[in-house]
C-alpha cells in the first residue's frame, strides 16, 4: 500500500532478529518489569454483586489489556480520501481538532497512510494554488495491528518504528479501529489533555428543555441543583460513594457503559452515553423524564 508498513514492516522488523535488552528502550523495560503472573485485573463484578470499575491507569494495563480494549471503533474514525482537495483537508483538520488523519483510497478498508497537519502546512502553506496540491506526496506510514495484540507490544513497536498511529485490522483484512500512542499512554498515566482540551467553566449545557449535554465529571450535587431534583434517593444508590454524574450512571448500570448505551434512572430520567472508553464515561446526554420532566 504505497509507503505503508502493512506486512512488509513486520517482516523487516523480524528479519533483524530479537533486540537485546539494551536495544528495547524504556517502554520495553517497563513491560519486562511487570510480573508475568500478574492477575490483579479487576473483575467485572465485585463482592456482593457491587459494580467494580474497569482497571485504573497503571503499568499493568500494558500487559493485561489488548488493542481491542482501547481502540477507537471504525465508525468513529475521522479519515479522508487520498484525492481530497486542500481546502477540504484543512477543513477536516480544523473541524476535528486532530493533527493526524488516516488517508484511504476508495474506502477505509483500503488505507494508504496518514496525513500530518505539519507536513501540509510546511509543504504547501494554507494559501497555495490548490491546482498543485497532491496529498499522496505527503503520506506517512501507518502501523497495521491485530485486535488481540497486547498494548505493551504495540507501544514497543510504535517506539521502535517511530510511527505513532496504528490501524486495527480484522481477520478479513478490513479496518476495525484506530489507536494512537496517546491512547496507549492514557492507559498508564490517565487522561492526557493538551492546550486544545480546554475545560468548560460549567460542565453541562442545556440543549433543549429537559435535555442536557453534560460532562461525566460534573459534580452531582451541582447538577442536582441545576435541574432541581435529587437523583440519589434510592436504596440501590449509595450517595456517599457517588460524587459525579458519571459515577451515578456507573452505579446505576453496574458496569462501565458503552457509547450509545442508555441507562434509566428509577425516577424516570435517562442517561445516554455519548462518549466513553473501556475505563470510564466521558460525556452524557441527560433527558429529564418523569415528575415534572418532559
Amino acid at each position: 500500500m504505497g509507503d505503508t508498513t502493512d506486512g512488509s514492516s513486520s517482516a523487516a522488523h523480524s528479519a533483524h532478529g530479537s533486540p537485546t535488552h539494551n536495544q528495547r528502550g524504556f517502554f520495553g523495560r517497563i513491560v519486562e518489569a511487570l510480573s508475568p503472573s500478574d492477575t490483579s485485573q479487576t473483575d467485572a463484578s465485585g463482592a456482593y454483586g457491587q459494580p467494580v470499575a474497569a482497571p485504573r491507569p497503571g503499568l499493568a494495563n500494558l500487559r493485561r489489556m489488548r488493542v481491542e480494549d482501547v481502540m477507537i471503533p471504525k465508525a468513529e474514525i475521522v479519515a479522508v480520501p487520498v484525492d481530497i482537495s486542500k481546502e477540504d483537508l484543512v477543513k477536516v483538520f480544523r473541524d476535528s481538532g486532530y493533527t493526524r488523519l488516516p488517508v484511504f483510497d476508495g474506502t477505509l478498508d483500503t488505507p494508504v497512510g496518514f496525513a500530518n497537519l505539519k507536513d501540509v502546512a510546511l509543504t504547501y502553506g494554507f494559501d497555495c494554488d490548490s491546482d498543485h496540491f497532491d496529498l499522496r506526496g505527503l503520506l506517512r506510514s501507518l502501523l497495521y495491528v491485530p485486535p488481540s495484540m497486547p498494548l505493551g507490544v504495540l507501544l514497543q513497536k510504535m517506539q521502535s518504528d517511530r510511527i505513532h498511529m496504528a490501524l486495527v485490522i480484522d481477520e478479513y483484512g478490513g479496518t476495525d479501529g484506530l489507536l494512537t500512542i496517546e491512547d496507549l499512554l492514557e492507559q498508564v498515566v490517565g487522561e492526557i489533555e493538551d492546550e486544545h482540551d480546554t475545560a468548560e467553566a460549567v460542565p453541562w449545557k442545556l440543549e433543549q428543555p429537559g435535555v442536557y449535554m453534560a460532562e461525566a465529571r460534573a459534580p452531582l450535587e451541582e447538577f442536582e441543583a441545576e435541574i432541581g431534583r435529587v437523583l440519589t434517593e434510592h436504596e440501590e444508590i449509595d450517595e456517599d460513594e457517588v460524587d459525579t454524574l458519571g459515577g451515578l450512571v456507573f452505579m446505576l448500570a453496574g458496569h462501565v457503559p458503552a457509547r450509545g448505551e442508555v441507562i434509566p434512572h428509577p425516577d424516570g430520567p435517562e442517561f445516554e452515553v455519548v462518549e466513553a472508553d473501556p475505563r470510564r464515561i466521558k460525556r452524557l446526554r441527560v433527558r429529564l423524564r418523569g415528575r415534572e420532566g418532559g
